[in-house]
């Protein structure tokens, strides 16, 4: 016998099941009253989302066909993820309706296994629609900044504050993606490279000849840390970070994302033969990784003294061969929520440090552009030692607008962001991301990139790397991995004095939090890349090209 209370229950369950519900016929399916009125009424609703997904397709192809650089448009933009998802919805929904009446007829006939594998075929064929139209690329690829365009925020740096100088070259790269290695003096052009780079940094300080632009970018550094208006002086120390993550062993593949030798030589000859910079002054590093045999033979093969005597810093486990193992200087801790974490000597003992990172996306960070290219220079106690595991948690690009940053810490600590001659980014051939190979970029006709970027200002040099990759992630379904929140750690060092998250960074723990370490922005749009500054509305980025 059942409880009062429980009879109650199931009453009323029944009263309510039998008011509901009406049973159509044996093969039909259970509705409500309510949902069947509201179904007949607005039948009409559930033709709205195809039909607006078949005038995106036809919309999208009528537009982009004929000129493929629409696809950049703003309408594009919206019209070409809704295409897309339709796409892939009304082919799983014809796949999965013909396999599912497959497994009908399988069925009636008795043939149980088949018509059970088929109609499990049936559902995975519509949970794959699904997740790929949820996951899509396209959808991925709409990385929308949360401000609005040209709204600029931070404090712009540098001679011409905030300017980064783009040189685009296609001379510069060769390869037909099969004949050698993309870095064989057969791909890539030195003698463009060098024209590029000197290009660069004339525009960049507004200078004449490369002897004064490096005179006056030294002489600004020197000012701005109080030192006086004073050039260059021998012995000071530079050493120059590259990205070598990718640089597991001596030997490259021919594809593989590493920087360009054409680039590093281009640099060290402008240091040595235009700076008065001597060889042994210069050392090229990445604590965590090795320093290949393209890029070593390339500086080795000049017979100068100065090349012969410029030193190669790497992980303790790649040193040999020329190479140097990395020291981690304990004198200088920098601070971070990951813990404390050292830099290498190489980098304490240097007056002076040229950031040289690489285009390209990131499946952790969204971007790996300069300020992450200092992942490279941590070195973590307790046995973990150079490796900058720790702070993959903390700047994530699934983490929220707001939130702490490893990467401002690292950028504002006193020996690296405040030792930095020059943020350079090379973009000859960017690769889809720190584990993939080089790419071609739709944006440039599914050419190379076939670019330079030089800036003194971190912060806005990586905005404009963060606006072309998220351009090319639209266009170019294989880079996927511009999503979430990349540019959180933009705002964050924008506003590095008083930050959204409420962060007090002070990477040395002295009491002292940091200032603005740069202007961020995005620009008006892909077309005409124009930022405040080159629109003259703000005093944020100014992007100078090549035939500017």
């Amino acid at each position: 016998m059942l409880p009062k209370t429980l009879k109650h229950t199931v009453k009323s369950c029944q009263a309510a099941e039998n008011h509901i519900i009406s049973h159509k016929d044996f093969g039909g399916c259970y509705r409500t009253d309510r949902h069947a009125s509201l179904i007949k009424k607005h039948h009409w609703l559930m033709l709205l989302l195809p039909v607006a997904g078949l005038v995106c397709l036809v919309w999208f192809l009528v537009r982009v066909i004929p000129k493929p650089s629409r696809a950049t448009y703003p309408c594009q933009r919206l019209a070409g993820p809704l295409a897309g998802g339709f796409v892939v919805w009304i082919v799983g929904l014809i796949s999965s309706t013909l396999v599912y009446h497959r497994a009908r007829l399988l069925l009636y006939k008795s043939r149980y296994v088949l018509g059970l594998i088929c109609a499990a075929a049936a559902v995975a064929i519509v949970w794959c629609a699904i997740s790929i139209t949820d996951n899509n690329p396209a959808n991925a690829a709409v990385f929308e900044p949360s401000e609005p365009a040209n709204s600029p925020i931070g404090t712009a740096k540098g001679i011409n504050p905030g300017r980064v100088v783009w040189i685009r070259d296609p001379d510069a790269t060769g390869w037909d993606g099969s004949t050698g290695s993309w870095w064989d003096d057969n791909n890539t052009d030195q003698k463009t490279v060098d024209a590029m780079l000197s290009k660069a940094i004339q525009r960049l300080t507004g200078q004449s000849s490369d002897s004064q632009a490096w005179d006056a970018l030294f002489k600004y550094f020197n000012k701005s840390k109080g030192l006086g208006e004073v050039g260059y002086r021998k012995p000071e120390k530079i050493a120059i970070k590259l990205n070598m993550n990718q640089d597991r062993r001596a030997e490259w593949t021919p594809d593989i994302g590493n920087p360009s030798p054409h680039v590093v030589c281009s640099l060290v000859e402008q240091l040595i033969n235009n700076a008065g910079v001597p060889g042994s002054a210069i050392t090229l590093f990445d604590a965590s990784r090795s320093i290949g045999d393209p890029i070593y033979n390339k500086i080795r093969s000049n017979p100068s003294p100065d090349f012969q005597n410029i030193r190669f810093v790497v992980s303790p486990d790649r040193a040999g061969g020329g190479r140097i193992s990395a020291v981690a200087d304990t004198s200088n801790p920098l601070h971070t929520k990951a813990g404390i974490t050292y830099l290498p000597t190489c980098v304490t003992e240097a007056k002076y440090l040229i950031n040289l990172a690489l285009m390209r996306a990131h499946t952790l960070f969204g971007v790996t552009l300069c300020a992450k290219n200092h992942f490279g220079t941590t070195y973590f106690p307790n046995d973990r030692g150079w490796t900058p595991s720790p702070l993959h948690g903390y700047g994530n690009r699934k983490d929220p607008m707001g939130s702490y940053n490893c990467l401002v810490n690292l950028n504002g600590h006193e020996h690296l962001g405040g030792k930095t001659l020059l943020y350079m980014i090379d973009a000859l051939y960017p690769a889809r991301n720190q584990t993939g190979n080089v790419i071609r970029f739709v944006s440039f006709e599914n050419d190379w990139f076939s670019s330079i970027f030089v800036s003194q200002d971190m912060v806005a040099i990586d905005s404009v790397g963060l606006d072309f990759l998220r351009n090319e992630q639209f266009l170019n379904p294989k880079v996927v991995d511009v999503t979430g929140n990349p540019d959180n750690y933009l705002h964050e060092a924008a506003l590095a004095d008083k930050p959204p998250s409420g962060t007090k960074y002070d990477p040395e723990n002295d009491g002292t939090a940091l200032i603005s370490l740069g202007a961020h922005e995005h620009w008006n749009n892909p077309k005409d890349k124009k930022y405040s500054r080159n629109l003259k509305t703000g005093n944020g980025i100014e992007l100078v090209t090549g035939n500017d």
